[in-house]
């Protein structure tokens, strides 16, 4: 989800659309919030581990 936002995030900067960069943004934090989630050991929609 990270790589995702990541992509978006620059297909948006480059083609200057901003809501590429925008959902870009919103999957990176939402991405990086799991990670650090399944990194702690907390259960995230009934998995131990989120990939």
């Amino acid at each position: 989800m990270i790589i995702l936002g990541l992509i978006l995030l620059l297909c948006g900067v480059l083609f200057g659309t901003s809501i590429l960069t925008t959902i870009g943004v919103i999957l990176m934090i939402v991405g990086a919030a799991f990670w650090l989630l399944g990194a702690a050991g907390r259960p995230i929609g009934r998995r131990s581990h989120y990939y």
